[in-house]
């Protein structure tokens, strides 16, 4: 049985001032095949059981046309190009959804990881199944909670932006919300919102060095290569079900890891970041408890934000895809005998490959080779922890959860509410991996 919410009233929200009626190019990046989903973010609110609710879910909606002006692309519709070279968006002012929905949940029911993968899943009552039939690019979702709390659900099709892109959306679209009537109407948005979408193309006119271009990107690019499946690995991951995990790490345990990783490296390469160990521990403890032959290829794939690593870097405000995967790979059997000192280097030098040329090579690969990763082996990890969703303040204070509305197979990395050190990692496992998952997240051995 999923949560039972009730939808009040759903109403397309429309930019308050008038905005370009045009066609927008999205770029190579943001057309990439793996990016034709919804991100989806729910922020539980906690402290305001008097709140006006009608006055609330009016400032909302009032906020919400207002941030749809300079975001107007947000109000328009994706489409694919004509002549099949990526996607579009057309920009005719036709609007977003705003849902207002009431639940029987109360806010500290969002601290545990939720019993199934889809129990939140009516949070966000209108779900985007194909970003190219029609739909909203946005959907927003105010719930009440039955302690007079709320929550707020937000979709946003992953193709118009990225992680850092849309946060930036929530955080002026927020504080709009929470400025004064004699303001409102003079709001500064900070940053600006850019598009500049050509800037993530590749160079007009400029063939690739190699005329072997089939295979060329798999050699440089392992993040979009093909791994064999020994273990029906895609089939226990459709057919098995999922259990939901949810781990808090405070500084004291962020820094046992990197002592653990210290101990199993070469002093040369023993200067790991928290995310380099914490992102390598949960690979391993996710990788040793799924019980896989030794030589199972396994890869990490996490995003890395480019904006200062092309040359020149992008400009501020640019809310497009920009990011490329890192890929850490190697066998089962490497990743759970040779230590956390090891699997930490792996994903090290997977962030270190990333420059400027790197960038370039991936936006060939994709515009090109229609490349894309592939999901043998394969853990994604994201880290939500640094886009800044845990200010996102719409008159009732900050959350007191961030999170996704489903959690998936795919890791998150989450702030953690008054505890700026500490990072909440959510996953979920299969069912018979579920118990040695959880020893092992917990046990810092190495």
């Amino acid at each position: 049985m999923g949560s039972l919410v009730h939808v009040k009233e759903a109403t397309i929200v429309t930019p308050c001032e008038p905005t370009p009626s045009r066609v927008l190019s999205l770029s190579a990046l943001d057309s990439q095949l793996f990016l034709r989903f919804t991100i989806e973010y729910l922020l539980v609110y906690e402290g305001h059981p008097g709140l006006d609710q009608r006055a609330t879910v009016a400032r909302v909606k009032a906020a919400l046309g207002k941030a749809l002006v300079p975001y107007y692309p947000f109000a328009g519709r994706v489409r694919a190009k004509p002549d099949g070279s990526g996607l579009e968006v057309v920009c005719r002012a036709q609007g977003v959804w705003f849902v207002e929905a009431s639940s029987d949940h109360s806010v500290n029911e969002f601290g545990r990881a939720p019993r199934f993968v889809t129990q939140w899943r009516k949070f966000l009552s209108f779900q985007v199944a194909d970003v190219l039939k029609g739909a909203p690019p946005l959907v927003v979702q105010l719930t009440w909670l039955k302690d007079g709390n709320a929550a707020l659900g937000v979709g946003i099709t992953h193709c118009l932006c990225d992680g850092i892109g849309s946060a930036e959306f929530l955080n002026s679209f927020a504080e709009l919300a929470s400025t004064s009537q004699t303001k409102f109407s003079e709001f500064k948005f900070k940053p600006k919102p850019v598009w500049d979408r050509h800037l993530l193309n590749p160079a007009p006119c400029k063939p690739s060095r190699n005329n072997n271009n089939n295979n060329n990107h798999s050699l440089s690019h392992p993040e979009f290569n093909r791994v064999p499946d020994l273990c029906g690995f895609q089939a226990r991951f459709s057919n098995e079900r999922l259990v939901p995990t949810s781990f808090i790490f405070n500084k004291t345990s962020l820094n046992e890891l990197k002592k653990v990783a210290f101990s199993t490296s070469r002093l040369s390469e023993a200067n790991y970041t928290s995310f380099e160990v914490l992102s390598a521990h949960i690979w391993r403890s996710w990788g040793r408890a799924l019980n896989l032959p030794s030589n199972q290829i396994l890869k990490l794939l996490f995003s890395i934000n480019v904006r200062e690593r092309v040359k020149p870097s992008l400009p501020s405000g640019y809310y497009g895809n920009a990011f490329v995967l890192g890929c850490a790979q190697t066998s089962v059997k490497d990743l759970t005998e040779k230590g956390l000192g090891y699997a930490t280097m792996l994903v090290k030098r997977a962030k270190e490959r990333v420059d400027g040329e790197f960038v370039k090579s991936v936006v060939e690969s994709v515009s090109q080779g229609r490349a894309s990763p592939d999901s043998v082996g394969v853990l994604i990890l994201s880290q939500w922890s640094r886009l800044g969703l845990e200010k996102v303040d719409f008159g009732m204070g900050r959350p007191v959860q961030v999170g996704p509305v489903c959690c998936d197979r795919y890791c998150l990395l989450l702030p953690v509410f008054n505890q700026t050190d500490a990072v909440k990692a959510t996953v979920a496992v299969p069912t018979s991996a579920y118990p040695r998952y959880e020893h092992l997240v917990r046990s810092f051995c190495s």
